[in-house]
């Protein structure tokens, strides 16, 4: 022991380098531990995401688009986010939808044409709205959707007891399925991106 009269120098080195090898195990035994144990899986990268309004094809807005960011200043609701992946400008409906701005500073703002002017709502075609019906509250009730639809593109069929979405009207906004995500446990209501619809006009 360092009180010890007969503690010397000899034996202060040993016990030091006895003192580093022990903790150097414990180290690598900590490590084989920690290598040893399933990694959590890394959260998906979401896909449902929407362009703003006014973008042109997913080809031509990625050959256009500067990931400048301006379009996501110009959102006076803040509802243009970045994509982690390459920067450029995307909306999730479920968190913050557009809210079809009458004069479309987003639209306004870009300079490189990736967002093209419309000269109304109706022209925007960001995606389309599907109900899942199974999940939907709409025969006990519930309407919220219904009310909340710039574009009254969705309607209660009394008769079935669900909620019905004109193609025609919808313009993928996303403010439905905000308000469900808000007043219902499951989301019932989501758009499916104008890039993902196959076989329409879109």
């Amino acid at each position: 022991m360092p009180g010890n009269p007969t503690y010397g120098r000899r034996d202060f080195l040993k016990d030091s380098v006895l003192s580093v090898a022990k903790a150097a195990h414990e180290f690598a035994k900590q490590t084989e531990q920690t290598e040893g144990m399933p990694t959590k899986p890394a959260a998906p990268v979401r896909k449902d995401w929407l362009r703003p309004p006014g973008a042109v094809g997913e080809a031509l807005f990625m050959d256009r688009c500067t990931s400048c960011g301006d379009c996501a200043k110009a959102c006076p609701y803040e509802s243009i986010g970045a994509d982690p992946e390459n920067g450029t400008p995307i909306i999730f409906p479920d968190e913050s939808p557009c809210h079809l701005c009458d004069d479309f500073p987003c639209i306004e703002s870009c300079g490189t044409e990736a967002l093209m002017p419309v000269t109304s709502r109706g022209e925007v075609r960001m995606g389309i709205a599907t109900v899942s019906h199974r999940v939907c509250t709409a025969g006990q009730g519930c309407h919220a959707c219904v009310s909340k639809c710039p574009m009254v593109a969705l309607a209660m069929d009394f008769d079935q007891l669900r909620l019905t979405v004109s193609t025609e009207q919808c313009v993928g906004c996303g403010i439905c399925e905000q308000v469900c995500r808000t007043v219902n446990d499951h989301i019932a209501v989501r758009i499916t991106p104008t890039r993902l619809l196959t076989g329409t006009h879109r």
